[in-house]
């Protein structure tokens, strides 16, 4: 008997061994939460040198490891180590969001004739609203993930079912994100979503971005190019009063400028300082929602790390991690996360939507497929 449970175990860990090659898709143990579920870390490699490792807890992507212009590897995103670190730290760092990203004012949206009240999440100040779906998002789920096969990469099938009344949004909505990691290094992210009930959707991702490296410090030198003429105006509350034209203003990233460059027009604009004179702002995309364009591309000179942010969606949302003070462990053992020390560019539709008719829809309803892409294209100059 022993030996036949010795060779059942051998079997097994042939077979899983088989599994992970055929896909190239390694998996460990990422830690166990709060409530008891564990977690796992995929890494996804690409034959031209980017590898992610993304775990189940969230869709988070924890490390993205991208060439410089020698190709010399390094840690690109923000994060950290273990899946309860994400659990205490919060940021939305690297994470899915849903079911709705962004801010909705005071919890509030009337859809077909009928008010939902969604939970606060953000109660400080005058600010009062729900924020990346509420304190139980999309985020704070355990997704099931299912690796395959891409040539020359790999990728990594994510599926989570929101119950109907979920953080008070209405209807089942089952939620398909694919990870591909091409050979190319290019990062493709797919959205896919259907309803049983008319809901609002808003789906993005929320990575911090350092092409010098985690660990490095902050990214004011770093240049930044979006692909926006126009930016939300916002209230004290961060909800949207209207757009405005991002030329003579420090929104105003058109051309390739440094992150930091614009920081002592920032600091004298008082109508920017609920966001500590800092960027935490949407962006409309010049082009066509549901086509895919540039958003963004930021770069590094010293390294040469280049990332090409292409996306369906109308918007993006640029956010500094002003608020990072220093007090935040870095995957680095010994670093903290300083003020600045990365960007999020999130992809969406824009803050606020089921309240602006005047904005791209949000509305999803039975028998429509929620469909979005977005792509993030690593090279080296």
């Amino acid at each position: 008997m022993k030996k036949l449970m010795i060779a059942m175990i051998a079997a097994a860990s042939a077979l899983a061994a088989v599994a992970s090659a055929r896909d190239n898709t390694p998996v460990r143990q990422f830690g166990k939460l709060s409530n008891g579920q564990m977690t796992r870390l995929f890494t996804l490699k690409s034959r031209g040198g980017l590898t992610l490792e993304v775990t189940d807890y969230g869709g988070r992507l924890v490390r993205c490891y991208a060439p410089d212009r020698h190709g010399n590897l390094a840690d690109v995103t923000l994060g950290w180590n273990t899946a309860a670190e994400y659990e205490k730290n919060g940021f939305s760092m690297g994470t899915l969001i849903g079911r709705f990203g962004n801010r909705i004012a005071d919890g509030k949206f009337t859809l077909d004739g009928k008010e939902y009240q969604l939970p606060l999440n953000e109660v400080k100040a005058k600010r009062h609203c729900n924020l990346h779906g509420g304190p139980d998002g999309w985020d704070t789920k355990v997704w099931k993930a299912k690796p395959f096969a891409v040539p020359g990469g790999a990728g990594l099938q994510l599926t989570y079912v929101s119950a109907d009344g979920e953080m008070g949004f209405p209807g089942k909505v089952t939620c398909t994100v694919t990870y591909r990691v091409m050979p190319n290094n290019v990062w493709t992210i797919d959205y896919e979503a259907v309803t049983d009930k008319p809901t609002v959707l808003n789906l993005t991702h929320h990575s911090y971005w350092n092409l010098a490296g985690e660990a490095s410090g902050n990214c004011l030198k770093q240049e930044l190019m979006i692909n926006s003429d126009e930016y939300t105006v916002t209230n004290e509350g961060l909800i949207p009063t209207g757009n405005a034209k991002v030329a003579g203003t420090g929104f105003d990233f058109r051309q390739f400028r440094a992150i930091g460059s614009k920081a002592a027009w920032m600091a004298a604009e008082k109508s920017i300082a609920q966001m500590d004179h800092w960027y935490d702002h949407n962006f409309f995309l010049r082009g066509k929602t549901g086509e895919m364009k540039l958003a963004c591309v930021m770069r590094d000179p010293l390294s040469g790390r280049r990332l090409d942010v292409f996306t369906t969606e109308p918007c993006m949302q640029m956010y500094g991690a002003q608020n990072m003070d220093g007090t935040l462990d870095a995957k680095t053992a010994g670093v903290k996360y300083v003020q600045y020390a990365g960007v999020a560019l999130e992809t969406q539709h824009a803050p606020d939507s089921p309240n602006h008719p005047e904005f791209p829809t949000t509305v999803l309803r039975p028998g429509e497929t929620f469909r979005s892409r977005t792509e993030y294209r690593f090279t080296a100059e």
